[in-house]
């Protein structure tokens, strides 16, 4: 699977995940109702994979201009810190006003988010590229052919 039906089902698949992750934490470390924090959670969720098809569609524009197109761990580490790391400063605003709390206190939380979502995306990817295969950008480019 290739294109963009690959990272549709991507973001789906990974958003849907982290809801269902995140939902209960978020109840439970604020004390609000199921029903509350799974609203935030969605709405993190409708913003991260905002973030998701923009940040992956930039991270497949610099693979396929890389002379070693190989994901490899490091790669996928990058791949990782970038996304995470972006989304941590797009959603922190988004998470103090939501909860009523400060900045400082919703970047506490934020990060915690990103601790989690760090080793939640290494897995989710690699587990993805398993089932899917990786995308274009990661393949070995193939040798012009000659007549």
């Amino acid at each position: 699977m290739q294109g963009a039906p690959r990272k549709i089902l991507q973001a789906v698949l990974y958003e849907a995940g982290g809801v269902l992750f995140v939902a209960p934490a978020l109840a439970l470390i604020y004390g609000q109702g199921m029903g509350y924090s799974t609203l935030l959670s969605l709405v993190i969720s409708v913003v991260a994979l905002a973030w998701n098809m923009l940040f992956n569609g930039l991270f497949e524009w610099w693979e396929r201009r890389q002379h070693n197109r190989h994901r490899s761990w490091r790669r996928r580490l990058l791949h990782a810190l970038g996304f995470e790391g972006g989304l941590t400063l797009i959603l922190t605003p988004v998470i103090a006003a939501w909860l009523g709390i400060s900045l400082w206190l919703a970047l506490v939380t934020n990060l915690g988010l990103f601790v989690f979502f760090f080793f939640y995306s290494l897995v989710f990817q690699w587990a993805f590229d398993r089932v899917f295969d990786v995308p274009l950008s990661a393949q070995p480019a193939r040798p012009l052919e000659t007549n």
